[in-house]
């Protein structure tokens, strides 16, 4: 009896898995079972338009070194402008070619020492290979481009030795910079006692110098090498420096690379406003001339996160010095577009 009631049991087991067993291949093969939508992948480019295609390509048949790099940018241009339903500018062409400005930055002395690259010339190293192509864009893309880059601005904070690159309400770039000291100095090129300390307000990009003449703002006397942080003398990079106008008026508070990156963080210029060198570069192609800039003495700031940010009175502002600016030192040739006089 015991045993009629197993043999009965197994099979009713067996027909119970039988039966679970084509409800389960019933359900996997019905097409209306669906996923929960979170765990669905959309098909690619199933619901958007395919990208739009650049209007041109532009090959690279020689090596384009630093110091021929701007007379080369400037012939494509030209050679170029007529053929696109848009203006074309380096900055234009470069923006929308931002592996350009990648390899620019790794020009930076640092980086290269940083990778055991010793270079005492950055003026003749390659920048343009034989065999890269320089993409023109559409008329879409070229129209997003030239929005961004006209809601595009610099906002330098003095205490906080912070300089942002800022489109519209977001900040895509943040980097450290050096500002000018505290103390009024004898300076040769502006003939009298200076005022250093970094002028606020707020302007626009007046000029842009490609070719620098260096001058020590100190003694009048022009120079051509550095003295690296690590003790080595090298030429001075090629890098441009940019000039703002502050509140309608021109103090010769250039933003420029300094090849002394340990100053930053620190009032250690004659007025002027340094970076780094890789730095430098993405600046001057984020802010072409009439980009707007910002210039301000915040001690307190609020971060993405909330955090309240206090900064130290780096001019002494609040501990009963006026704030006032006094005689301020000008360029020494308003009209040139050569003489670099803040330093180093």
């Amino acid at each position: 009896m015991n045993h009629k009631y197993l043999v009965g049991a197994a099979l009713l087991l067996v027909v119970i898995t039988f039966v679970a067993k084509l409800i389960c291949n019933k359900s996997s093969g019905d097409s209306s079972t669906v996923l929960p939508l979170s765990e669905i992948s959309p098909v690619q480019g199933s619901t958007s338009e395919p990208p739009e295609k650049p209007i041109l390509g532009i090959p690279v048949t020689r090596q384009v070194a630093i110091e021929h790099y701007f007379q080369y940018m400037d012939d494509l241009v030209r050679a170029y402008d007529t053929l696109v339903p848009y203006e074309l500018s380096e900055q234009f062409l470069v923006r929308a070619n931002p592996w350009l400005i990648d390899r620019l930055e790794n020009t930076d002395y640092y980086r290269q020492i940083a990778l055991g690259n010793f270079v005492v010339d950055q003026r003749k190293m390659t920048i343009l290979q034989a065999g890269d192509t320089l993409f023109l864009p559409g008329p879409k893309a070229a129209s997003i481009l030239q929005t961004d880059i006209q809601a595009t601005y610099l906002d330098i904070n003095l205490p906080a030795f912070r300089l942002h690159i800022i489109q519209r309400d977001s900040v895509l770039y943040d980097f450290p910079v050096r500002i000018g000291k505290n103390q009024k100095k004898y300076l040769a090129m502006a003939k009298g006692y200076v005022d250093l300390r970094t002028h606020t307000g707020t302007g626009e990009i007046i000029r842009i110098n490609r070719s620098p003449v260096f001058y020590d703002p100190v003694t009048g006397k022009q120079f051509t090498h550095t003295k690296r942080d690590d003790h080595n003398t090298t030429w001075m990079p090629l890098i441009p420096w940019i000039e703002p106008s502050i509140n309608g008026n021109r103090y010769g508070q250039m933003i420029h690379p300094t090849t002394n990156p340990r100053t930053l963080g620190k009032p250690a210029s004659n007025g002027c406003i340094g970076l780094k060198e890789a730095d430098a570069w993405r600046v001057y192609y984020y802010a072409p001339l009439g980009t707007k800039v910002v210039i301000r003495y915040d001690l307190l700031e609020v971060s993405p996160n909330g955090d309240t940010l206090r900064y130290n009175d780096v001019y002494q502002y609040q501990t009963g010095r006026k704030k006032t600016v006094g005689k301020s030192a000008l360029l020494p040739s308003a009209g040139s577009e050569q003489v670099c006089w803040c330093g180093q």
